[in-house]
């Protein structure tokens, strides 16, 4: 593993956990922002754990950075209320906050290439055709085991979740958030399948067999 990677994780985390204490402080509604942020809080002493006997990709661990400030700000404010999402729906003149939709977005677009690393090093998967089948399967699993998460906190909190669900009124929020997570699953695979694939190679030191045939 390169050296310098241990230090970067660290500092990495350290920010992490500066911006998760930070959205953490005056959030719009305290058990909102637990709910938001607890995939945060789980997946930072995985990383940290797995860092030595599995070190990702520098690509991944820039994507889950970038998804746990999605989640912190959907959290501190509550999906609803995050002024971009308000700036985003006036430019395109949107009748609803779609930040919501972002989050939904990422949640495609970073465990496709997470579930792509997995299987790729991992050998559990041959041919580009049947790993991209298989990673948008994962996407899809992770996303509607979500709305299940979802459903179960509608349930247990009544009216107590709406701001953890975000439907804003929207009847049809559970699918477009499934197809907004779909839609970024397979754009994480059109754009940087080549940039990953060069960086598992790297990883691995070079070694064949380290990237998924192409057919």
């Amino acid at each position: 593993m390169n050296a310098s990677r241990p230090k970067s994780l660290l500092v990495a985390v350290g920010v992490l956990v500066g911006l998760l204490a930070l959205s953490g402080l005056r959030p719009y509604d305290r058990a909102t922002w637990l709910m938001e942020v607890f995939p945060v809080l789980l997946a930072l002493p995985v990383l940290c754990g797995t860092a030595a006997r599995f070190p990702l990709t520098p690509l991944v661990y820039g994507l889950i950075f970038a998804h746990a400030i999605v989640l912190m700000v959907g959290g501190a404010y509550t999906y609803a209320r995050v002024p971009l999402g308000f700036q985003i729906a006036e430019l395109l003149g949107l009748d609803r906050n779609p930040y919501d939709k972002i989050g939904h977005f990422f949640q495609g677009f970073v465990p496709a290439v997470l579930a792509r690393e997995i299987l790729i090093r991992g050998g559990y998967v041959r041919g580009a055709r049947m790993l991209g089948f298989v990673v948008v399967c994962i996407v899809l699993a992770v996303s509607a085991a979500y709305e299940l998460v979802e459903w179960a906190a509608a349930l247990a909190l009544g009216q107590g979740a709406d701001e953890f669900l975000g439907t804003q009124g929207d009847p049809w929020d559970t699918q477009s958030d499934m197809f907004t997570a779909l839609i970024g699953a397979v754009a994480a695979l059109a754009f940087l399948s080549k940039t990953h694939d060069r960086q598992i190679h790297d990883i691995r030191g070079g070694c064949r067999g380290c990237v998924v045939e192409s057919n």
